[in-house]
């Protein structure tokens, strides 16, 4: 099946060596099935680069985009336990993207991720996004599982952190996710399908590979 879901919370952050293992160790054991707890939150999943930066990346797939702002989970925003302050006061680097997922072809999970950060020009949207309907086909591509878009809502993607800022231009930026069964498998996708001498160069901001660390979903939790 295609991605989970209609709409996804893509987090990314770099944390200090010193706070790394406790970090992981909140995210293992409490922040991840928190998450997937929330009323209309699907599953969860935790990777950590082997190409890329920031060094961790979580993405949350919702039933709907609109889970992303709802009461539910502004609620749980709002009620942070005092671990979770602890640790999301260390996040540095921070990318945090309220998504729609537009684009999901192919079916099934890999144990590889490959990402590709895109800045559409304003006004090109519908343009580009047609473009990547037939370019994210996973058909031909050795190793790959399947190939998602999601597009940031700009008013909802902010960093939870003090430091965020008001105004930030990336907030709007859409995410390529390329599901494969290995790392090498998700370079060449890259390369084929955005990289130099692609069409959609010129709006690539950055791209990275990340390794899964484990998943989590809704019927994983205890009843």
């Amino acid at each position: 099946m295609p991605i989970a879901g209609k709409g996804m919370l893509l987090t990314s952050m770099d944390i200090d060596a010193a706070h790394e293992a406790e970090f992981n160790r909140w995210y293992d054991r409490e922040h991840l099935e928190e998450r997937v707890a929330i009323d209309g939150f699907l599953e969860a999943r935790r990777y950590v680069a082997h190409d890329g930066k920031p060094k961790y990346l979580s993405l949350y797939s919702t039933a709907t985009f609109e889970v992303l702002d709802s009461p539910a989970y502004r609620t749980a925003l709002a009620n942070q336990t005092d671990w979770s302050k602890a640790n999301i006061a260390r996040f540095k680097n921070m990318i945090r993207a309220v998504a729609r997922i537009t684009v999901s072809r192919g079916q099934g999970r890999g144990a590889a991720l490959g990402i590709v950060r895109l800045r559409p020009i304003v006004g090109s949207e519908d343009k580009l996004r047609a473009l990547l309907q037939h370019t994210l086909d996973p058909k031909g591509l050795d190793g790959i599982i399947s190939m998602h878009l999601i597009e940031s809502d700009p008013v909802l993607s902010k960093p939870l952190t003090d430091k965020a800022s008001a105004a930030d231009p990336g907030a709007g930026d859409w995410f390529v996710l390329i599901d494969a069964t290995n790392v090498n498998a998700a370079s060449t996708a890259i390369a084929a399908r955005l990289a130099d001498g692609t069409v959609l160069k010129s709006a690539v901001i950055s791209s990275g590979i990340y390794r899964l660390m484990w998943d989590l979903a809704k019927n994983d939790l205890p009843a």
